[in-house]
């Protein structure tokens, strides 16, 4: 009971959600077009390595992070570019942007850096910790709300303005429609192929911010295959939340919470392998919560459709 009520679990779970959450949402942005990025966790990876070598390069965090965005953006469009125009399957391309980001990763480490396994610089400045005003004077709740990254409050508010931008706006609702008929949206004169091109590149931009906060957001460095699941993580996330945002947003939430309790129960004498195993296990469980749910839907739009 004390562990639940510790301030300190609470505020890593933030930290821990945030790659999640800008990658799910970028996922969200995605199947809302109508193409399952099922590359976030190889966008994720080089997002973190890219923000790594632009603090190098640079040694400017905010020119990192542009840098990170930027490389990450095109690979996305290379995603774009096969899937849209050359009709390749979203499937088959994703799990070729995973296994071309851990290898192109590693070699790139070893090229630049002439380091194997890791490459970590204390003398390199990371992303900032921002102290909330009045708040974090408040007992336990300016532990857990005050003190992070800038991008830990960035995805948190991405998270309401996607949720305006797809329900609220003329933009969102052409985007939506973009995704769910594409024929009939044509034949309206929505840009199809547009939305789905800008969904791809706000989704390569969200998931190098992830790469950022992986890398740069706790301490700088860079590990081979340090994502470690999290872009398959928030592939489920975007599944679960059924790509709205508040599903997204709450979801991730959910494994963020998940990956820190599993961390912290590292300490308390259980095996390290059944902590390690925790969040995936809950990920499958969502999985078959996911599948019922959208069998429940299937039913429900069958027996409507009899009537």
């Amino acid at each position: 009971m004390d562990l639940l009520l510790d301030a300190t679990l609470y505020s890593s779970t933030l930290r821990a959600v945030t790659p999640i959450l800008l990658a799910a949402l970028g996922g969200a942005l995605c199947a809302r077009v109508g193409l399952f990025n099922v590359g976030l966790e190889g966008l994720i990876l080089i997002g973190a390595f890219s923000a790594i070598v632009g603090n190098h390069l640079t040694g400017n965090i905010w020119l990192a992070l542009l840098f990170a965005m930027t490389c990450v953006m095109m690979f996305s469009l290379l995603f774009a570019y096969m899937t849209i125009h050359l009709k390749a399957n979203v499937i088959v391309v994703g799990v070729a942007l995973n296994f071309l980001a851990l290898g192109l990763t590693t070699f790139s480490l070893r090229a630049i850096f002439d380091v194997k396994g890791s490459y970590v610089d204390r003398n390199m400045v990371g992303l900032p910790r921002w102290e909330i005003p009045l708040i974090h004077d408040i007992p336990w709740i300016g532990r857990v709300v005050s003190g992070h990254s800038p991008l830990v409050y960035f995805g948190l508010l991405m998270v309401v303005l996607l949720y305006v931008y797809m329900f609220r706006t003329v933009s969102g609702f052409r985007l939506r429609a973009a995704g769910e008929n594409p024929i009939a949206s044509r034949s309206l004169g929505i840009r199809v192929t547009q939305y789905q091109y800008g969904a791809m590149i706000a989704c390569g931009a969200l998931c190098g911010l992830a790469g950022a906060q992986l890398s740069l957001g706790q301490l700088t460095l860079f590990t081979e295959g340090m994502t470690n699941g999290r872009g398959f993580i928030a592939l489920v996330a975007t599944m679960l939340g059924q790509s709205n945002p508040l599903g997204v947003g709450a979801s991730s939430l959910l494994f963020g919470f998940m990956g820190s309790l599993s961390t912290r129960l590292q300490g308390m004498a259980l095996p390290t392998q059944f902590t390690s195993m925790l969040p995936f296990v809950v990920t499958l469980l969502a999985m078959f919560f996911f599948r019922n749910k959208s069998q429940l839907a299937d039913a429900r739009r069958s027996n409507e459709s009899s009537r």
